[in-house]
């Protein structure tokens, strides 16, 4: 199969971005502005925060700001997989947070049910679908630990290798665990303008190209100061800086450098990637199967995710995950041909009755990774300042219960939530360069070399399971 033919005409704009649909730009900031809430960021995480605060008191003043526009970087740009888990699955919230594990599994799935609710009640359309997953093992290794975790009653179903291809058919598969209560799809980036077209009916002022450049305490407010950055202000010196003066303020900048220098080193970004298919046809899909639609993915350390679109494409990536010395972020960065080919040949290789089949878009963007691979929060000024970040890769479902804590935070009440280990503790931070780099390199060679070792951990891999911490996507 020839992959680069495959790839030759692939758009270089996400596939969920690269649409009619997206709504127009919004104005950016150019007047100071008082409020009571501040939000900064516009992808899931912020405008779930901007939704819930309205929810809880719709005469609360609330604006929201973002650098470039609504839902354009990870929110916009991801496999759509909207899971319970808060912890990036059970194992590893037992791993890090054992005396509350139970819990979080439980707020995680009363969090995918609100979400499901509130595509109802606001009539979203995000092409919701709830259809489960499909954890695949792709080597023989794989299958024991996925039947181990057999449990129909909690929505856990085993397939073995002839079960699995009456659902789905590759010769690449071995057997599966069905996920079938604790993941939906979504069209992320339909997911982020209808969010946003909820937030502005019930008040919520949005402005776009609005990047916030510093956070200071003034008493008993916050100081934030803005600066345009729409790309019609030629001479960035002259563009225009405002000040918001908020009685709070929740950051949801996730993968950007952050605001709040105490965290700063303790999320790294990487670079994740993905193909989108042209749409199957009716013969194409009968070849496959997959009339469930549930999201997959495969079970290795460097793993593939795939799912359907509402109209048959395939989105398949994964595999690379790719950090850049310094914690550099850029657009530069989006595009890497080399691992699109690899995509190529391992989506040809888990369907080779697609061979022709041709790809039309191909692009990647940065995920906010911390060392236990799941959310952390913190608060700053005497919690008027709430921040969550590193999802990795995790944050479609996530976000909207973080948006949950950061509002609990900025109440300035113990709750339930922040009550939580999982919020009051923050994960190990990465260290600085040139020993992140070097790190990071050194486990990812070893989680390559654990692939090659039926999953068998070396000392590395070992010794950082011990301190828990970690380096994934």
């Amino acid at each position: 199969m020839d992959v680069n033919a495959a790839l030759a005409n692939a758009s270089t704009i996400p596939f969920w971005l690269d649409t009619d649909l997206r709504p127009e730009p919004l104005p950016p900031l150019v007047e100071d502005r008082e409020t009571d809430l501040l939000v900064v960021g516009g992808g899931f995480t912020g405008l779930w925060t901007a939704l819930q605060a309205k929810e809880r008191d719709p005469n609360r003043r609330v604006v929201l700001v973002e650098a470039n526009s609504i839902g354009w970087a990870a929110s916009g740009r991801n496999g759509g997989f909207c899971a319970a888990s808060l912890t990036h699955g059970y194992d590893n919230g037992l791993a890090h947070l054992p005396e509350e594990n139970d819990r979080l599994a439980q707020l995680g799935r009363e969090n995918l049910d609100a979400i499901e609710a509130a595509v109802a009640k606001y009539g979203m359309d995000v092409e919701f679908e709830r259809t489960g997953e499909l954890d695949v093992a792709t080597e023989d290794y794989q299958v024991a630990e996925l039947r181990e975790a057999h449990d129909p009653d909690s929505g856990f179903v085993f397939l073995d290798q002839k079960e699995l291809a009456g659902i789905v058919k590759s010769p690449t598969y071995k057997g599966a665990l069905w996920d079938s209560r604790e993941v939906a799809l979504v069209h992320p980036a339909k997911l982020c303008w209808e969010l946003l077209r909820v937030i502005r009916e019930l008040g919520v002022e949005v402005y776009e190209g609005t990047k916030v450049t510093d956070v200071s305490d003034a008493t008993s407010t916050v100081r934030v100061s803005t600066r345009v950055t729409a790309e019609s202000i030629e001479d960035c010196a002259s563009a225009p800086c405002t000040t918001i003066t908020a009685k709070r303020v929740a950051l949801a900048t996730n993968v950007f450098p952050s605001l709040l220098k105490r965290v700063s080193l303790h999320t790294v970004p990487v670079y994740d990637y993905a193909l989108m298919t042209e749409p199957l046809t009716d013969e194409q899909m009968a070849a496959i199967g997959w009339e469930g639609r549930q999201g997959i993915g495969d079970c290795a350390n460097r793993f593939h995710y795939y799912r359907l679109t509402a109209d048959n494409r395939i989105l398949f990536g994964g595999w690379d995950a790719v950090y850049h010395f310094g914690r550099k972020v850029s657009w530069k960065y989006d595009q890497r041909p080399e691992t699109f080919e690899t995509l190529a040949e391992h989506f040809f290789e888990t369907f080779p009755q697609l061979a022709g089949l041709k790809f039309t878009h191909k692009w990647g963007g940065p995920i906010d990774t911390c060392s236990r691979f799941f959310s952390f929060f913190t608060s700053a000024y005497g919690k008027k300042v709430a921040m969550a970040a590193g999802f990795t890769g995790l944050g479609v479902g996530a976000s909207r219960f973080a948006g949950t804590v950061m509002l609990d935070l900025l109440s300035g009440e113990d709750t339930q939530l922040t009550g939580l280990e999982m919020v009051r503790k923050l994960p190990l931070p990465f260290p600085p360069e040139p020993v992140a780099w070097l790190g990071i390199k050194m486990t990812t060679n070893a989680l390559i070399k654990a692939d090659e070792n039926e999953g068998r951990r070396g000392p590395l891999l070992k010794v950082l399971d011990a301190v828990g911490m970690g380096f994934d996507s």
